[in-house]
């Protein structure tokens, strides 16, 4: 399959970009567990226009990324031409223009899916920004804006003659946010029309092996993007394509396992981060997703959460490896919908 030029393999497997979630630690880990493609946090065309120097951080790419897209997002076709050009700078392998995100502090201002609601501004920003940088462009986006308004065939189309390379689909509308179950069906009726050259990347409830061979060989797509499924599980995408290889389930971690992976994605996180705190932080949106269904965990939870010095932070995790040392960790009942 390939993003313009750029090769990225057959069936891969790309890392969804996630606010406050896939920065530097979490890339790392997922590529690790064998993401094929990476994604920044989206950032905001306003941000980058006010030169905030925190959105300049969550552009810096590294050389493990590789390939990686930027996706931006915004309301106003100049600021996000704008934005292209400066995320162009930052030398990502493609960029990504986020018309999916349903979250009201982003939708409600007209940005991310809020752009269902004027598919004849969406056609037009992405064809400006496609003139305007030199990189394939791509984008993703949602079904449409509610079960009345699904209009994501006309749109995939519409998208692909303004020069959009690669469209992922979240197989949901706004209006679902991450409630009910992603509809996989629409995804296929888009790859399968005869007009479609581009590749269709399907998104939405790639929670298990099991489910992402099921989805794709139900649509049809060129490739999967996992999201939510992938927080606090990042070895999702090496059970993914093992399963996808040999038809076997790699059996789950154990505890320790889990551990040695979280405190990786800690020290990574602090190589980084100009004050240790600031990882400790950062890593506390993932801390209980890594240990999910664990019996008695709360007091370790809690532990976790208040913690402030790395070496507290190693020791409780020590705690739990040795206190759950012969235990696998449970991911059958994960609920997506309560996900970061």
């Amino acid at each position: 399959m390939k993003i313009g030029n750029l090769d990225v393999g057959e069936l891969p497997l790309f890392l969804a970009p996630m606010e406050d979630v896939t920065y530097k630690s979490f890339r790392y880990l997922c590529k690790k567990f064998g993401a094929d493609v990476m994604s920044t946090e989206f950032v905001s065309a306003d941000a980058i226009m006010r030169e905030m120097e925190a959105t300049k951080r969550k552009m810096t790419i590294f050389d493990f990324d590789r390939p990686i897209a930027i996706q931006i997002y915004g309301s106003n076709i100049e600021a996000m031409i704008w934005a292209a050009k400066v995320a162009e700078e930052a030398q990502p392998n493609y960029i990504d223009i986020n018309f999916g995100c349903p979250m009201k502090k982003i939708a409600g201002k007209g940005c991310g899916a809020g752009l269902l609601r004027d598919i004849p501004k969406m056609i037009k920003m992405a064809g400006e920004i496609v003139k305007a940088v030199n990189l394939p462009v791509t984008a993703k986006t949602r079904l449409g804006w509610d079960p009345s308004d699904m209009p994501i065939v006309d749109i995939a189309e519409r998208l692909q003659d303004v020069g959009i390379q690669m469209l992922t689909i979240h197989g949901r509308t706004r209006s679902q946010l991450f409630s009910g179950e992603a509809d996989w069906r629409l995804i296929g009726d888009v790859k399968a029309n005869p007009r479609m050259k581009i590749p269709i990347i399907g998104n939405g409830d790639i929670s298990s092996p099991e489910k992402a061979k099921a989805f794709s060989e139900q649509a049809g797509v060129d490739g999967l993007m996992i999201g939510r499924g992938a927080i606090g599980r990042p070895w999702i995408f090496r059970d993914i394509r093992h399963y996808m290889n040999t038809g076997e389930l790699l059996p789950p971690p154990t505890v320790p396992e889990v551990v040695e992976s979280v405190k990786e994605q800690l020290f990574q996180s602090i190589s980084y981060k100009p004050e240790p705190r600031g990882a400790i932080l950062e890593m506390r949106r993932h801390f209980a997703r890594y240990f999910p269904g664990l019996e008695n965990f709360r007091e370790f939870r809690v532990q976790l959460l208040q913690a402030i010095e790395v070496d507290q932070v190693v020791n409780i995790l020590d705690a739990i490896a040795l206190e759950y040392s012969n235990v696998q960790v449970d991911y059958t009942h994960v609920n997506l919908q309560k996900a970061g």
